[in-house]
């Protein structure tokens, strides 16, 4: 037997084809079992596939689940948003109006909604406090002041540094990186934007992230603090790179960027 999925390969935090993140977006009528879920993000090969169905609770529009090519993760920023490009675009059908939202299992109710010729992604902003790792030093290759996300659930670790040049100038071992089961956020302040940073997250089989939502998730309340203001601009300086607008408003850190899609059809599960 032979079942199609509709399929969108979407460039995340990009204005044109080549930039920011890649995700797939896939569109279930109901859950398939938790090995095929992880099995087709395997074959995605992406940093993650986001799998939709719709909520039948009346607490979202949709139910969303994101998987990396190796694990579920509780929290995706820009597969998320990559979903929201999705559902609003009219092109697609799918009438959702100006705004999405979408039920998650650990995360809570996640929003996506137009802004102007951008799109704003609300999440859950992630608290963290000074905790030192010399482990994780060690391995960045660079001495830092590590704070670490108090929400544990979400294994984040953010790394500050006095430059950008010293977190462009990193070279981390990978290989012993996979041993530490964190997503590890090193930042400093930016030269074309306020603040600028890169992701590594070998513990769930990609070693550096292009342009990481729930990394800003942490970042936005950490840079605010330390800014003195809620609204700044941000780069995540990765080989294919991103800019983001944040905002923090209250609990929720609101993120802002474009997206564009690369691929649109259907992937075909077989057997």
């Amino acid at each position: 037997m032979t079942r199609s999925i509709p399929y969108w390969h979407v460039d995340a935090f990009a204005s044109a084809t080549f930039g920011g993140n890649q995700a797939a977006v896939m569109m279930l009528d109901q859950w398939l079992p938790d090995d095929v879920l992880q099995r087709i993000g395997e074959e995605n090969n992406f940093a993650e596939t986001a799998f939709l169905v719709r909520d039948e609770t009346g607490a979202a529009d949709w139910e969303l689940r994101w998987f990396t090519p190796t694990v579920e993760v509780v929290l995706c920023g820009h597969a998320t948003l990559a979903s929201g490009h999705v559902l609003l675009d009219p092109a697609n059908g799918f009438d959702c109006g100006e705004q999405v939202r979408f039920r998650t299992r650990k995360s809570g109710i996640l929003e996506v909604r137009r802004d102007g010729d951008l799109l704003a992604l609300s999440l859950p902003a992630l608290a963290s406090e000074l905790d030192p790792h010399e482990e994780l030093l060690d391995v960045l290759g660079a001495p830092g002041t590590v704070y670490q996300c108090l929400n544990k659930e979400q294994e984040t670790a953010i790394v500050l540094y006095e430059s950008e040049a010293a977190v462009r100038a990193l070279a981390p071992d990978f290989a012993r990186l996979k041993d530490i089961n964190l997503m590890v956020i090193a930042t400093a302040p930016g030269c074309a934007t306020d603040i600028v940073s890169r992701v590594f997250v070998s513990a769930y089989g990609i070693d550096e992230d292009s342009v990481t939502g729930s990394a800003h998730a942490a970042l936005t309340p950490f840079w605010a603090d330390r800014l003195g203001r809620s609204t700044f601009t941000a780069h995540q300086a990765s080989a294919r790179g991103g800019d983001l607008t944040l905002r923090l408003e209250g609990e929720r850190a609101w993120l802002g960027g474009p997206c564009v899609t690369v691929v649109e059809g259907k992937f075909y599960l077989t057997g």
